[in-house]
């Protein structure tokens, strides 16, 4: 069975990072490790949650795993909290990552023009040296921009996205996903395979609704994918069909928003993608 290690937050309460990570990932018959970086009682969307940091917990497991000869398929990265946490997730990446298996970082950081609350150019800088460690990154059209130095627009062609996957890729990683990209009366996810030169779109309904915790489930599935050797193309499609059925689902359900997604009524789409 293959394994993947995913290095990000849980909340008790809430549907984003590993709560979202473990399920996804496990559906798609891949063994799921994890390393918390920190419990909070919530996501960060509602007020008063209580936090308790782990940064310091994460090269003690990695010492243990490295002392008992434990390896991994792939080494997937989401929300990380501070500066401090990038750095000792850089010398996790350096002592696991071997010539078999690849990095997946989703850089999550920004949204709409904006980085999240607590966050600064400087912990944008730091994000690029994370993602120069990548084989694959996951950014947002904010986070690409922010990765870049490019400026943000709300209107623009499909050369603006071609031009930034190929910046992103210039920072280190040989693949780059970008999500929520819109042109031409299109909407999507744009990839770029640099090894290969190829560019794919993925395109589907444009959704008037902003739903919390969709790239966590986007991300989740196409590790899941990718580590069962789908290329990169087939694996955006995959996490974009599951993450649009999970969307559909949560529709339905007046109240679900604020929590995340209904992904969980989706999760059997996923078990015909488990090789």
């Amino acid at each position: 069975m293959k394994r993947i290690v995913t290095v990000q937050d849980i909340s008790c309460l809430g549907k984003c990072s590993l709560t979202v990570a473990l399920p996804i990932i496990s559906a798609m018959g891949i063994e799921t490790s994890i390393i918390p970086t920190a419990v909070l009682s919530t996501h960060t969307l509602w007020e008063h949650y209580v936090c308790d940091d782990l940064t310091d917990n994460i090269p003690l497991v990695a010492k243990h795993w490295k002392n008992e000869g434990f390896g991994f398929d792939a080494i997937y990265t989401g929300y990380l909290a501070s500066s401090k946490q990038i750095d000792v997730v850089c010398k996790l990446f350096d002592e696991f990552k071997t010539e078999n298996n690849f990095i997946f970082v989703d850089p999550a950081m920004a949204d709409n023009g904006e980085m999240y609350r607590n966050f600064d150019k400087s912990f944008a800088d730091k994000m690029r040296v994370l993602c120069a460690k990548a084989d694959i990154i996951v950014p947002n059209m904010t986070e690409a921009c922010l990765l870049t130095d490019t400026e943000y627009k709300n209107e623009y062609d499909d050369k603006y996205i071609s031009d930034l996957l190929k910046k992103l890729t210039d920072l280190g990683a040989s693949k780059a996903v970008i999500t929520g990209a819109h042109y031409d009366g299109k909407y999507g996810i744009m990839s770029y395979d640099s090894v290969n030169d190829e560019y794919s779109f993925y395109a589907h309904q444009k959704i008037d609704h902003i739903f919390y915790g969709t790239g966590d489930v986007f991300s989740s599935a196409c590790v899941g994918a990718l580590t069962q050797g789908y290329s990169l193309a087939e694996a955006v499609e995959i996490a974009g069909e599951f993450v649009f059925a999970s969307i559909s689902a949560t529709m339905k359900d007046k109240d679900a928003r604020l929590y995340g997604v209904n992904f969980e009524q989706a999760l059997p789409l996923l078990a015909k993608y488990n090789k």
